[in-house]
């Protein structure tokens, strides 16, 4: 069996490099990390401790690898988590992911470490590698709003959901329809561009691609996209916002230029997080509360690796109709 000293050797570091990216120290270089972690994998590195217990004990946790989850999205999600985890005496151990040589590291770390019974990951994209290795050690992984072919997963026909959005606002007239949409860099941001622009095509127009803007899933995205088409000279008649939050910024903005909702431009948002009823949004409502319940519900059945024949469990998001549209 491979020790510290081993990888250690291999990788070309001192025993106490292994030992910080083993435990994500941010004071690793990113070229280092890498070579740490490739020779954990290669070398199949278990700590001792780990390595007596595998085979015998429960820790009664579950893991919960999430991005930045002070965002709504995610605190919905696991507020599901843990509803389900309380219910059945389960701990929750969560590894915030801030960066990706983080998300790496974790990646690598858990199924050697067990210090939980099974992995819920969250919105993040999983490598075959990565995903192989779970299956390997037996490690019960479930990826909510994200997919792997072998990896059991939930998600929501976000295509679908930007489709309904867009319809709604192509229906009540408008044609010149700005879209705040997500960085590309998520699978969800792409999802919802193919349902925007599968709408405009269905309906026999075009739209304006100079009306379409990214940004990041919050207020200040939001904030910036309209700053940005402001300074454009784009003058949209609706809006479509790939978040609740990103339309909360764009309102705000649009109130420093005098512009009313929805009397002068209509607004669309997507989530349908807590506030959007309370400013009358309309918007895209998703089962966030309840794929975190479900997903954890799944893991904790038996805490054996679900079946993956069945493909992802698929979600249909609907159109909640508020004033922010003029209904």
């Amino acid at each position: 069996m491979a020790t510290i000293y081993d990888v250690a050797k291999k990788a070309g570091v001192g025993v106490g490099t292994v030992s910080r990216v083993l435990n994500a120290n941010v004071h690793v270089s990113p070229q280092t990390r890498e070579r740490v972690l490739l020779a954990i994998e290669e070398l199949d590195y278990q700590p001792h401790a780990v390595a007596r217990s595998l085979a015998t004990r429960r820790t009664n946790s579950i893991g919960v690898l999430v991005p930045f989850f002070t965002r709504h999205f995610f605190i919905e999600v696991l507020r599901g988590i843990q509803d389900v985890a309380h219910r059945t005496d389960q701990g929750i151990f969560l590894y915030n992911v801030q960066k990706h040589d983080q998300k790496e590291t974790y990646l690598a770390r858990i199924p050697v470490e067990r210090r939980v019974d099974g992995l819920i990951v969250i919105t993040l994209r999983i490598r075959d590698g990565h995903a192989a290795k779970f299956q390997k050690g037996k490690l019960p992984v479930i990826l909510v709003d994200s997919y792997h072919p072998i990896l059991p997963s939930l998600v929501v026909d976000n295509a679908y959901g930007a489709k309904l959005a867009t319809e709604h606002l192509l229906g009540l007239g408008h044609q010149k329809i700005a879209f705040l949409n997500g960085l590309m860099r998520y699978h969800a941001s792409r999802a919802r561009k193919d349902g925007f622009e599968e709408a405009y095509s269905q309906s026999g127009l075009q739209p304006d691609p100079k009306l379409v803007v990214e940004t990041e899933f919050d207020r200040s995205g939001g904030k910036q996209g309209m700053a940005f088409l402001w300074e454009r000279g784009a003058r949209p008649t609706a809006i479509f916002a790939a978040s609740d939050l990103q339309a909360i910024g764009a309102i705000e903005f649009l109130k420093t230029k005098g512009v009313r909702v929805p009397e002068d431009m209509a607004i669309v948002g997507y989530d349908d997080i807590e506030m959007a009823e309370l400013l009358g949004l309309t918007t895209i409502r998703q089962p966030m509360y309840t794929m975190g319940a479900e997903a954890a519900e799944r893991l904790l059945g038996g805490l054996e690796p679900p079946p993956t024949t069945e493909g992802p469990r698929v979600y249909r998001p609907e159109l909640v109709i508020r004033e922010s549209t003029g209904c």
